[in-house]
Protein backbone atom coordinates (compact mmCIF):
# COMPACT_ATOMS: atom_id res chain seq x y z
CA UNK A 1 0.00 0.00 0.00
CA UNK A 2 1.59 3.19 -1.03
CA UNK A 3 1.89 6.48 1.18
CA UNK A 4 -1.32 8.22 0.33
CA UNK A 5 -3.66 5.48 1.10
CA UNK A 6 -2.05 4.79 4.19
CA UNK A 7 -2.37 8.84 5.68
CA UNK A 8 -5.68 8.34 4.60
CA UNK A 9 -6.51 5.11 6.33
CA UNK A 10 -4.71 6.10 9.48
CA UNK A 11 -7.11 9.67 9.44
CA UNK A 12 -9.86 7.56 9.08
CA UNK A 13 -8.83 4.99 11.94
CA UNK A 14 -7.66 7.19 14.77
CA UNK A 15 -11.45 8.90 13.69
CA UNK A 16 -13.43 6.11 14.53
CA UNK A 17 -14.40 5.23 10.62
CA UNK A 18 -15.80 1.97 10.82
CA UNK A 19 -14.68 -1.40 8.12
CA UNK A 20 -12.06 0.35 6.30
CA UNK A 21 -11.25 -0.94 3.28
CA UNK A 22 -9.02 -0.12 0.14
CA UNK A 23 -9.46 -1.69 -3.33
CA UNK A 24 -6.59 -1.93 -5.73
CA UNK A 25 -8.32 -1.28 -9.33
CA UNK A 26 -4.82 -0.57 -11.01
CA UNK A 27 -5.52 -3.37 -13.31
CA UNK A 28 -9.05 -2.93 -14.11
CA UNK A 29 -10.80 -0.58 -16.75
CA UNK A 30 -12.24 1.81 -13.75
CA UNK A 31 -11.66 6.14 -13.74
CA UNK A 32 -9.74 5.83 -10.37
CA UNK A 33 -6.68 3.28 -9.47
CA UNK A 34 -8.12 2.98 -5.64
CA UNK A 35 -11.14 3.55 -4.13
CA UNK A 36 -11.35 3.47 -0.11
CA UNK A 37 -14.51 2.47 1.87
CA UNK A 38 -15.67 3.86 4.96
CA UNK A 39 -18.29 3.42 7.26
CA UNK A 40 -19.80 6.23 9.35
CA UNK A 41 -21.37 6.01 12.53
CA UNK A 42 -23.19 8.98 11.96
CA UNK A 43 -23.95 12.11 10.12
CA UNK A 44 -22.04 14.28 12.03
CA UNK A 45 -18.92 11.60 11.88
CA UNK A 46 -19.39 11.52 8.18
CA UNK A 47 -19.00 15.49 7.85
CA UNK A 48 -16.49 15.44 10.58
CA UNK A 49 -14.58 13.16 8.90
CA UNK A 50 -14.57 14.95 5.87
CA UNK A 51 -13.03 17.63 7.73
CA UNK A 52 -10.32 15.19 9.52
CA UNK A 53 -9.06 14.71 5.53
CA UNK A 54 -9.01 17.63 4.02
CA UNK A 55 -7.23 19.14 7.35
CA UNK A 56 -4.61 16.15 7.48
CA UNK A 57 -4.01 15.77 3.24
CA UNK A 58 -3.93 19.48 2.09
CA UNK A 59 -0.55 19.93 3.78
CA UNK A 60 0.81 17.10 2.54
CA UNK A 61 -0.16 18.43 -1.35
CA UNK A 62 -3.33 16.22 -1.74
CA UNK A 63 -5.55 17.62 -3.90
CA UNK A 64 -9.64 17.68 -3.45
CA UNK A 65 -10.78 17.58 -7.04
CA UNK A 66 -14.33 17.68 -6.15
CA UNK A 67 -16.71 16.56 -3.12
CA UNK A 68 -20.34 15.54 -2.93
CA UNK A 69 -21.80 15.60 0.66
CA UNK A 70 -24.69 14.42 1.58
CA UNK A 71 -25.83 12.63 5.67
CA UNK A 72 -25.28 9.05 4.60
CA UNK A 73 -22.74 8.82 1.75
CA UNK A 74 -19.85 11.11 0.85
CA UNK A 75 -18.12 10.80 -2.23
CA UNK A 76 -14.35 12.52 -2.54
CA UNK A 77 -12.67 12.71 -5.60
CA UNK A 78 -8.38 13.12 -5.28
CA UNK A 79 -7.91 12.40 -9.06
CA UNK A 80 -6.61 8.70 -8.80
CA UNK A 81 -8.40 7.93 -5.74
CA UNK A 82 -12.23 7.97 -4.41
CA UNK A 83 -13.08 7.88 -0.89
CA UNK A 84 -16.93 6.77 0.25
CA UNK A 85 -17.63 7.75 3.64
CA UNK A 86 -21.31 5.77 3.78
CA UNK A 87 -23.84 4.97 6.68
CA UNK A 88 -23.87 1.47 7.21
CA UNK A 89 -27.44 1.18 5.85
CA UNK A 90 -25.66 2.95 2.28
CA UNK A 91 -22.77 0.42 2.22
CA UNK A 92 -25.01 -2.67 2.63
CA UNK A 93 -27.95 -0.99 0.41
CA UNK A 94 -25.53 -0.02 -2.91
CA UNK A 95 -22.90 -2.28 -2.06
CA UNK A 96 -19.72 -1.09 -3.89
CA UNK A 97 -17.18 -3.41 -3.17
CA UNK A 98 -19.59 -6.38 -4.77
CA UNK A 99 -20.31 -3.73 -7.93
CA UNK A 100 -16.07 -3.42 -8.00
CA UNK A 101 -15.34 -6.79 -8.04
CA UNK A 102 -17.18 -7.04 -11.18
CA UNK A 103 -15.37 -4.67 -12.99
CA UNK A 104 -13.05 -6.19 -15.89
CA UNK A 105 -9.53 -5.89 -16.81
CA UNK A 106 -8.03 -3.28 -18.86
CA UNK A 107 -7.41 -4.35 -22.32
CA UNK A 108 -4.03 -3.62 -23.77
Amino acid sequence: MNTRLENIKKILDEKKAENIEIIDLTSKDYIVDYVVIATTLNPKHGFALLNYLKTDLKPLGEEFLRVDEDDDWTIIDLGDVFIHLMSEKYRIKYSLEDFLSTIGTKEA
